[in-house]
């Protein structure tokens, strides 16, 4: 019980890594708070955390909006007094060279996967700067550190987000809050089986092909990337502050052939 007693907030938590990671955290003690914009699949994460015996709620809200996202801080901070780990998981990939990308599909990207991050920062750390205590997980990829054709959008967003938990950790350092970011590689989420399937004749072999970026000959599934998640969450973690985690089976540091 790494996280007992803890009051967790989760965006994009409906699905893939942010469902995966709301049920681990659940049973490791924590109350999630469940956030995503779609309420069925929000609400199907709740179920399935208190069916197995763990304390949750589900508060719908748009990452991208403040009034969307400063009333779901205001809710939490009602019912519960305080937020102990904010995981900035809510994010959207982007395919296309930057010829390719149309500025409605790049702002889209750019809106959801660092104004998405901006906005929870912005409502929930003056509430850990009160308590004097936080930690705040960002989502980057291991993109951020590699070039990789056609993800102009993404990788430009992933960027971002890890350039900003550096800054941030300098700012709120003394305030005993700790500021960390994952870099996971590719991730086996519902969102990359839809992609196999639409941008490969064979999917099998778009798999294939995917697996050999990646020196561990498969790709991650998301309770990888959670359980890295709840290291950074818990007090294990409490030495790791402005860092990024590597999740990536060998992508950055390694080179397959």
């Amino acid at each position: 019980m790494r996280l007992q007693n803890k009051i967790i907030l989760i965006t994009g938590s409906g699905s893939g890594i942010g469902k995966s990671t709301a049920l681990l955290f659940a049973r490791e003690g924590a109350t999630v708070i469940v956030n995503d914009l779609l309420e069925e699949k929000g609400l199907e994460t709740l179920e399935e955390i208190r069916q197995a015996g763990g304390s949750a709620i589900f508060v719908q809200a748009d990452v991208t909006s403040p009034e969307s996202v400063k009333s779901m801080v205001d809710t939490i901070i009602a019912q519960y007094g305080r937020i102990d780990v904010l995981f900035n998981n809510a994010g959207v990939s982007g395919v296309g060279a930057i010829h390719e990308v149309e500025p409605d599909a790049w702002d889209r990207v750019i809106n959801i996967n660092i104004r998405g991050v901006y906005l929870p920062c912005k409502y929930v750390l003056p509430h850990m700067m009160e308590q004097k205590d936080g930690s705040v997980i960002n989502m980057s990829s291991c993109i951020a550190e590699i070039g990789l054709a056609r993800r102009a959008s993404y990788s430009a967003t992933k960027g971002a987000v890890l350039a900003l938990t550096k800054s941030m950790q300098v700012d709120y350092a003394p305030y005993n809050i700790r500021v960390n970011a994952l870099l996971p590689g590719t991730v086996l989420t519902p969102f990359v089986e839809d992609y196999l399937k639409k941008s490969y004749d064979n999917p099998e072999a778009g798999y294939e092909s995917l697996k050999k970026r990646q020196l561990s000959g498969d790709l991650l599934r998301p309770d990888d990337v959670a359980k890295a998640a709840l290291f950074l969450a818990s007090d294990d973690s409490r030495f790791m502050m402005g860092s990024p985690l590597y999740i990536d089976g060998g992508v950055v540091f390694g080179k397959n052939g």
